[in-house]
């Protein structure tokens, strides 16, 4: 199994452009703030790739001992810089989290209005990732701080939900394949597909309806002028008709009475003539009319298969949406989010389970063969504590003569694989959902009480310092966060409003 890393020929050069396209990010390198400027650190240690065009990020990895982000698309690394995370006894939380809110200005509510540009959210309770000054240390209170313009390169580029992985120790992605890791029905994008082809059927079915019934509607626009102008003419004769009729009742002379008699008699002929016209613009105008309340009648059952097949193609491209499966030796339980949100939760089989299997997640990767099967990719994270070792695969020395150590526990992660038993309708349950960016997270660890409405899994690891989250305590009566610093809390709900603070 080779390790999952890119050709390392890199070199320097500004990364200030704000709007270049993510295909430009193989050409660029972020330039550490102004602040942090004078560090050799910030200037020398962003780099991107260059053998490659590089592609939309997937995953980014912090690791604590080397104060380093590293960023993966699906081949490889891409971009890399350094960071500054949590100070001793406000430690940054080693664990897995996710993108659950971007605010590219943000001021912090806890921290005296802290300039946090650029920031990305992790938890709700306020660890993310921004841009701020870099020391060549870690020094904040929590966060994961970058060079500003690597910042804003990142966050213009990254989804909501891209996995980021804060790990003790340096390690990266490796390929794997196990055949416990999930592969989606080879018709799962074809039904996605041939559900958006229906409903651009539907939605042209439905516009020439209401097409129809315009040209009806004109039909009979055009066939009523004749007939309200007949219609018109008649009952202004038949008015005067009944005038000639009052002037014969009323006249006493016999010349008065035959000029009425005349007027009467020509009023009842032009009636007559009327009506006749009338009957025959009225007979062109009924099948009119029968047409056009066809017409609406097909538009409002067109309109009808359109909003259920465009419904249809939602819930299809939904399906597709990655989704996250977690499996917790602690809790011996499944979990299964998508797009945010708890789809499933069911026991599971763990063999030996009270021996630990370790926290390794595995990503999907795009099919990349003939074969037709999800490619998969997994990191596994160990404590940053001096007696805990992983197999070392790869010593990468790149251009500026740096030697990285990059870690993996191939072994461990399938030796994981191999004591997890899911249900078999369950496996072919999440087999027909699974995509491209779906992870299948194991750990010994529990879910966080960070995962909740609006989250991804987030998984903490024991042992690990946790100040950063530990300092924003839950108060159980209002739920809020405050800070042990003194400073009067203010914190609105998550789930009220997109724009939540801390």
């Amino acid at each position: 199994m080779m390790p999952w890393f890119a050709n390392p020929k890199q070199k320097e050069t500004l990364f200030r452009p704000a709007h270049v396209a993510i295909a430009s990010l193989s050409a660029l390198i972020a330039v550490g703030n102004v602040v942090g400027a004078a560090s050799p650190r910030n200037e020398q240690s962003v780099v991107s790739i260059e053998s490659r065009t590089a592609g939309e990020p997937i995953m980014a990895i912090v690791s604590l001992r080397s104060q380093q982000i590293t960023v993966y698309d699906p081949k490889g690394w891409i971009l890399r810089a350094p960071v500054s995370s949590g100070q001793r006894g406000r430690e940054t939380p080693a664990g897995i989290f996710s993108v659950i809110q971007k605010e590219a200005e943000h001021y912090s509510n806890l921290y005296d209005d802290a300039y946090m540009p650029n920031m990305q959210r992790l938890t709700w309770s306020g660890i993310a990732l921004h841009g701020g000054p870099l020391p060549g240390h870690p020094a904040s209170h929590g966060c994961v701080r970058m060079p500003y313009d690597f910042a804003e390169r990142l966050f213009e580029t990254i989804r909501l939900g891209m996995r980021v992985i804060v790990a003790p120790t340096d390690v990266t992605p490796i390929a794997i394949a196990h055949p416990a890791l999930f592969q989606p029905k080879p018709d799962a994008g074809a039904a996605a597909a041939a559900r958006a082809a229906e409903a651009d059927e539907a939605s042209s079915k439905a516009d020439q309806a209401r097409l129809a019934v315009l040209a009806a509607s004109r039909e009979v626009a055009q066939a009523m002028v004749p007939v309200r102008a007949l219609r018109n003419l008649k009952l202004r004769t038949e008015t005067q008709l009944a005038a000639a009729e009052r002037a014969i009742a009323s006249s006493g002379f016999a010349e008065a009475s035959e000029q009425a008699e005349e007027a009467k008699a020509k009023a009842a002929a032009k009636i007559a003539e009327l009506e006749a016209q009338l009957a025959a613009a009225e007979a062109e105008l009924q099948p009119k009319l029968d047409l056009l309340a066809a017409a609406r009648e097909a538009a409002v059952a067109a309109e009808t298969a359109r909003v259920e097949a465009a419904e249809a193609a939602q819930n299809a491209l939904h399906a597709l949406q990655p989704v996250s499966v977690f499996i917790s030796r602690k809790t011996q339980r499944l979990y299964l989010r998508q797009a945010f949100r708890p789809i499933l939760e069911i026991p599971v089989t763990i063999r030996d389970p009270d021996l630990p299997i370790g926290t390794h997640v595995f990503t999907a990767l795009e099919r990349t063969d003939d074969s037709g099967d999800m490619q998969w990719s997994v990191v596994s994270l160990v404590g940053g504590h001096p007696d805990d070792r992983m197999p070392e695969v790869q010593s990468y020395r790149p251009s500026d003569g740096r030697v990285e150590r990059m870690w993996t526990d191939a072994l461990g992660a399938k030796a994981a694989l191999d004591r997890i038993a899911i249900p078999q309708d369950t496996f072919d349950q999440i087999s027909g959902i699974v995509s491209p960016r779906s992870s299948l997270i194991i750990s010994d660890e529990a879910l966080s009480s960070e995962t909740g409405r609006g989250t991804e899994f987030v998984i903490l690891m024991s042992g690990e310092p946790q100040g950063g989250i530990n300092i924003r305590r839950r108060r159980p009566e209002t739920g809020a966060y405050e800070s042990s610093g003194g400073r009067l809390p203010y914190w609105r709900s998550p789930f009220a409003s997109p724009y939540s603070t801390w």
